[in-house]
């Protein structure tokens, strides 16, 4: 299979980073290739201007990073995000990639009757988000709701009409032991050994 990873972190020495590794490290075991969207190293742009928001109305991008993306995004049989939760959301880029790449006539079309959402880009099975944090997981579902889950796993992907939608979330990750966050690394690199 070809996997498309879009990654946010701009620190190389995050955890983050080192989640992108073990993914990398099980996909490579198992044989699939893998294509990394860095959102940081690419530089990409998430604002959205009047002439994306045009384009948006026409349902034709102009900003030729989007016109690449596609293309990439369009061979994926999985798509895998990684990105940290800061302030209960995701990053400004990660959410720029929303905004600007998840976008009418490149990512989906509407319904003949407009209520609903058809994917554009019908290779892709699967879309696992996985996010780290510091905010104790029940904290981040009982008093913050579980936003990523609303936002981006609910509110973008289900939407769309993708059926196969999964959220890895690591919880507490700075008040983690070493030995803990050794553990989430190789299971994490066993789960994408694993992936068919």
């Amino acid at each position: 299979m070809h996997i498309v990873i879009i990654f946010n972190h701009p620190y190389e020495g995050s955890y983050c980073n080192a989640i992108l590794r073990s993914v990398k490290t099980g996909l490579e075991r198992a044989a699939h290739t893998v294509d990394t969207i860095h959102l940081d190293n690419e530089r990409f742009n998430p604002v959205m201007t009047a002439a994306d928001l045009q384009a948006f109305r026409n349902r034709v991008p102009v900003d030729p990073t989007v016109i690449a993306y596609r293309q990439r995004l369009a061979a994926a049989d999985h798509l895998v995000f990684i990105f940290p939760i800061w302030w209960e959301l995701m990053p400004a880029l990660t959410k720029g990639f929303i905004d600007k790449v998840i976008f009418p006539g490149v990512a989906y079309d509407y319904t003949p009757r407009g209520y609903g959402m058809i994917p554009l880009f019908k290779k892709i099975r699967s879309i696992t988000v996985i996010t780290t944090m510091n905010t104790p997981g029940f904290l981040y579902r009982l008093v913050f709701g579980n936003a990523i889950r609303k936002a981006v796993i609910t509110g973008t992907f289900w939407k769309m009409g993708y059926k196969n939608r999964k959220w890895i979330n690591l919880s507490g990750v700075k008040q983690a032991s070493e030995k803990k966050r050794s553990n989430w690394l190789r299971n994490i690199e066993h789960r994408y050994a694993q992936l068919r």
